[in-house]
């Protein structure tokens, strides 16, 4: 009865074996985990003298392993210092300071080794031939020359071109105020007088009657003249020239153009 029992349960005798197995499989992977206990399923566990040699084999071959990748990425590395030294030796090889420091040793040396010449005192048959030849003499004058003319040139072409420039001619407006003698005064006869006064700068504009009062009326008139050639000095001297028709003259408004 107890066999038959045992039968229909469902009892694994061998799972130590399978623990065993699983376990190697992890050392070999990650190698070998110390400190953590294993539990023995049955009789033959890991605690033999057999369990332990193949435990042991199997550290050793794992340490082995990782030997030889730690190997392997140690030469990676010298290959690679190796070959930034290279690069390095040829930069600075082919580097401008070390082109240009090369040259300035050699050229030390000799700098040092030259000494002036110690000059002699000139006799007085030496000095006047010195004085007699005159090496550049000719070419200071030729350059002088030269610059001289292309002054010259320079200047010409400069007058051309301010002449051709034109000139700004200053330029006024003026309104003035004339006044008659009296209300029977022609009006139209004095407008006319002062509009006959022509002089060279002098430009007659609109013009118009005022009242004043009483029934007198004063022509305002509006001119432009040039500033350098006419004057408000001069227009009224011209216009209180005509005596019969007017009686004094006024700067209303005087404006620069």
């Amino acid at each position: 009865m107890a066999t038959n029992f045992l039968v229909h349960e469902k009892i694994w005798f061998d799972k130590f074996k399978y623990d065993d197995a699983e376990r190697r499989f992890y050392e070999q992977m990650n190698g070998p985990v110390a400190g953590v206990s294993r539990q023995s399923s049955g009789p033959g566990a890991s605690s033999s003298p057999s369990g332990d040699h193949s435990e042991l084999v199997v550290r050793i071959a794992s340490l082995e392993v990782e030997n030889q990748s730690l190997r392997g990425v140690v030469q990676e590395l010298q290959q690679a210092v190796s070959k930034l030294e290279a690069r390095l030796n040829v930069l600075e090889k082919s580097s401008p300071g070390h082109r240009a420091t090369a040259p300035q040793t050699q050229h030390v040396s000799p700098m040092r080794q030259v000494e002036p010449p110690t000059k002699k005192p000139a006799t007085p048959a030496e000095d006047d031939e010195d004085d007699d030849i005159d090496l550049f003499g000719s070419d200071n004058e030729e350059e002088d020359k030269e610059a001289a003319q292309l002054r010259e040139e320079r200047l010409r072409q400069y007058a051309e071109k301010k002449a051709k420039k034109p000139v700004l001619v200053a330029k006024s407006s003026i309104l003035l105020d004339v006044k008659p003698w009296d209300d029977e005064t022609d009006m139209a006869q004095l407008e006319s007088c002062v509009r006959s006064i022509q002089l060279d700068g002098l430009v007659w504009g609109a013009s118009k009657l005022v009242p004043v009062g009483y029934g007198i009326r004063k022509l305002q008139i509006q001119c432009v003249v040039e500033d350098d050639k006419v004057g408000t000095d001069l227009l009224e001297e011209e216009i209180t020239k005509f005596e019969e028709h007017v009686q004094s003259v006024d700067i209303a408004a005087f404006n620069k153009i």
